[in-house]
């Protein structure tokens, strides 16, 4: 096998990740001697041992000697779990083949130096764009301090996302909608207007086999988010946090007696200031974001320049109607070379539907 093989190995692994290391990064690792490989592991979860660690502790034979390939630069400072630096110097590594550079300030480059300083080859970039693909993530969070921002909606052919009726269920098809619990899953948390909440009362929660609840969080400008919804009665079983621009603390105790948080934000025409409200949960330590709100809050999102990747699911319907609505409302673009331009990533059938995944070009006219 070529070095490149070995790291897709490496990839697969850290992939296991998804959903369980945030705000860390997923990170996958391969340990191979005389052309074998030896041991294998991955990082599991949020304060776990590290995919290097978890490796030499599965090797069958001792690694000494041994070539290492992992998707990101091996860290080099104490955190929850030691330097990976100190377990591959220890272990007798010959040479660490690695995938993205850690653009951590504690780490950047300083893990691959140390390595070197010890005597260890290293070999970098094996897979980079892949590599940094998987973390877009934690390579976003780890310098902004600000999380990861996507968005997701069903629509039909037509562009609606409701009849004017507004009865929404269901727009796409089953396979869609278990490709939506598995962004639940992915990402740390996930957004909703209050809107959405009035509605639809939905659960907001993860429901695939293994999956990991997100964190709920429900922009609420004036906090009338009802105190027998299903999000607020279950807060102490799911993280739940209601933003809300009402000043007033004493409104906050009865939802706080449930189980919720808080989180007064500043207002911007009437709404939560999205911007504030994602420095906030930036400090919450949420590195990712999913908003499966209304048209009206997918509008703000995209009028703040906070979109990272859309994931838009179409199905074969036609609904029709002047008053159903779409997937983006708010103010709109004034013109089409100022819209917000994408770039399609992917795009694969589920069922009867098409999802086209997309990434939000960030240099065009509203560069943020």
């Amino acid at each position: 096998m070529t070095d490149k093989e070995y790291m897709k190995r490496a990839l697969k692994l850290a992939e296991q990740g998804a959903g369980h290391t945030n705000p860390n990064p997923m990170v996958g690792a391969v340990i191979v001697k005389d052309g074998r490989i030896i041991g294998e592991g991955y990082h599991e979860r949020c304060g776990d041992l590290h995919a290097e660690r978890n490796a030499l502790k599965n090797c069958t034979e001792s690694p000494e000697g041994a070539t290492v390939y992992v998707t990101l630069e091996p860290c080099c400072h104490h955190g929850k779990q030691p330097p990976c630096v100190d377990a591959l110097i220890e272990a007798g590594i010959r040479k660490v083949v690695v995938g993205s550079a850690d653009p951590n300030p504690k780490v950047a480059g300083k893990g691959n130096r140390i390595l070197r300083e010890h005597g260890i080859e290293v070999v970098e970039d094996v897979l980079r764009e892949e590599c940094d693909a998987l973390n877009e993530v934690f390579m976003h969070y780890i310098t902004t301090g600000r999380p990861y921002v996507v968005m997701k909606y069903a629509m039909t052919m037509d562009g609606k996302i409701a009849a004017f009726t507004g009865e929404s269920k269901w727009i796409s098809g089953e396979e869609s909608r278990r490709h939506a619990h598995s962004l639940r899953n992915r990402y740390a948390a996930i957004l909703a207007g209050i809107e959405t909440v009035l509605k639809d009362d939905p659960m907001l929660n993860c429901r695939i086999e293994g999956g990991k609840d997100p964190v709920r969080v429900i922009c609420d400008t004036k906090l009338r988010t009802p105190l027998t919804s299903r999000v607020v009665a279950t807060a102490n079983e799911i993280p739940t946090i209601i933003a809300t621009c009402v000043p007033d603390i004493t409104r906050y105790r009865p939802y706080e007696e449930k189980g919720c948080l808080v989180m007064y934000c500043r207002e911007d025409r009437g709404r939560v200031a999205l911007p504030d409200l994602m420095e906030r949960l930036g400090d919450e330590e949420i590195d990712s974001v999913l908003i499966e709100g209304g048209s009206a809050i997918h509008g703000s999102a995209l009028e703040a320049g906070l979109v990272r990747k859309v994931y838009t699911y179409i199905a074969p319907k036609i609904l029709g109607g002047k008053e159903a609505p779409g997937p983006v409302g708010g103010r709109g673009f004034p013109s089409p070379d100022m819209g917000v331009q994408l770039k399609m990533l992917d795009q694969r059938q589920l069922g009867e539907d098409i999802l086209i995944e997309s990434e939000v070009i960030r240099d065009v006219h509203r560069d943020r």
